[in-house]
């Protein structure tokens, strides 16, 4: 059976439009407590999109405590949630009407480096489920790692061929490494270095359809 595997955020999600609100809350409140000084580290966050949360608190606060991490990401994960509910954020233009189209051929599902919660959220918000068979998070898979994240929808899926589409480095590694074809999109977080990984790049996400019939 052939099958579709989409990442979230920065593929079908603008998560750029919810995530300068979100994070800047979270560095106030590490001001607050005298965690932090100078400015949020926008786009060194930016620059590793798509990285396993854990990765991004070592990233950005490398001298904090892993529990610290913890309170970091918690708070940061309900702002991000807050912004969804309150539509903040949006789906890529074109989004919607290519996965309605592609959902009536072949199974479409998500692989996300986003937590259960964030994901959920947003599948609810802009109501996701119409399209897609299942939402896997990073969260299931203890390894975190995307391309293990993707072996397991082929397998508890019985995929036999289909693509990856997404726009980081991971997602590309992850269809590769599953013998899937690797899709880059083009948009907000791609960086070009990693998108010559893809084995077809669109900066249109209208674009998908003709390269997954």
């Amino acid at each position: 059976m052939r099958g579709y595997i989409f990442d979230m955020d920065g593929t079908l999600f603008q998560t750029n439009l919810i995530l300068t609100p979100a994070l800047e809350e979270t560095f106030q409140m590490l001001r607050d407590k005298g965690l932090w000084e100078g400015e949020t580290p926008l786009e060194r966050y930016e620059a590793i999109m798509g990285v396993p949360l854990p990765e991004v608190w070592r990233t950005l606060c490398p001298l904090h405590t892993e529990s610290q991490h913890q309170v970091s990401n918690d708070f940061f994960q309900h702002a991000l949630i807050r912004c969804i509910q309150n539509r903040q954020g949006a789906l890529y233009d074109g989004v919607e009407d290519v996965l309605s189209k592609l959902s009536k051929v072949d199974p479409l599902f998500i692989a996300s480096n986003g937590q259960t919660a964030y994901l959920q959220t947003i599948v609810d918000t802009y109501q996701l489920q119409r399209y897609f068979q299942a939402v896997y998070s990073i969260d299931v898979e203890s390894s975190g790692n995307k391309a293990d994240l993707v072996a397991r929808i082929i397998r508890e899926q019985q995929l036999e061929e289909g693509a990856v589409i997404g726009d980081r480095l991971s997602d590309f590694e992850a269809a590769h490494k599953n013998h899937f074809k690797a899709i880059g999109v083009a948009f907000d977080f791609a960086q070009q270095q990693e998108l010559h990984m893809a084995d077809e790049v669109v900066t249109d996400f209208k674009a998908l359809s003709p390269l997954l019939k």
